[in-house]
């Protein structure tokens, strides 16, 4: 490997490795892979990947884009944190464009209870919590026509009977499941919502997340300019 395309991965893996350390989780592992595949596809563009954020910021933001609107928050304290942060684009101003947000979904366990032959619980609350986070990154992303969002959800809360893939559906604006939906479709700005009953591999992610990255860098550069984004 040359000493450019050794400090292409380099730098891709430092983005992640930076705020990832005791974390273990497959996304995790997926999106190093994909930023590694961005800084290669892209080695003029500077990556920079955040684990959450602010609603603070998010309002700040807002406040900009629609002066006319009143937004409100509580705590300064107070953010989103999906699983996989947020991956982004930066340009020469250091402003942060992101081109990836990764979240999974982990929710069932009755057929683990059944085989102990236990009585089943009522299913839980996941789905609940990515529905808040949902309208907090969506509400940010107003401004733009993209919404480059993805959630792996697997358990047997999601196998194909499941009534419980409807509140799925309607977080997803009743947009398919398993399809990648990145660029609005006028007013909706759905997201991409991939859930099943057997666990997604580290490569399935791959391949759908890196698409989503991908086509988000294109927007941005059609949308601001690519010479903007060329730093390196």
């Amino acid at each position: 490997m040359s000493d450019k395309k050794l400090l292409r991965k380099t730098r891709a893996n430092t983005v992640i490795n930076s705020i990832s350390k005791g974390q273990e989780k497959e996304v995790i592992s997926a999106l190093k892979i994909v930023a590694d595949k961005i800084a290669q596809k892209f080695p003029n563009i500077k990556l920079e990947h955040q684990s959450t954020m602010s609603l603070k910021y998010v309002v700040e933001h807002l406040k900009s884009q629609f002066p006319d609107i009143d937004f409100y928050y509580k705590f300064d304290s107070s953010f989103m944190s999906p699983d996989g942060g947020f991956l982004c684009i930066v340009n020469k101003t250091g402003e942060k464009y992101p081109i990836l947000i990764p979240e999974v979904k982990n929710q069932g366990t009755n057929d683990l209870r059944i085989n102990e032959g236990l009585k089943k619980q009522p299913k839980g609350n996941a789905i609940e919590r990515l529905g808040k986070n949902v309208i907090g990154l969506r509400t940010y992303f107003l401004t733009e026509n993209i919404f480059p969002f993805v959630c792996f959800g697997y358990g047997c809360d999601f196998d194909d009977t499941s009534s419980i893939l409807d509140r799925v559906i309607t977080i997803a604006m009743f947009g398919k499941l398993n399809k990648t939906y990145l660029h609005n479709e006028q007013q909706f700005n759905r997201g991409s919502f991939y859930f099943r009953r057997n666990k997604w591999s580290i490569e399935e992610m791959v391949n759908i997340m890196y698409d989503i990255a991908e086509k988000s860098i294109f927007y941005y550069f059609s949308k601001y300019g690519e010479s903007i984004f060329n730093i390196k």
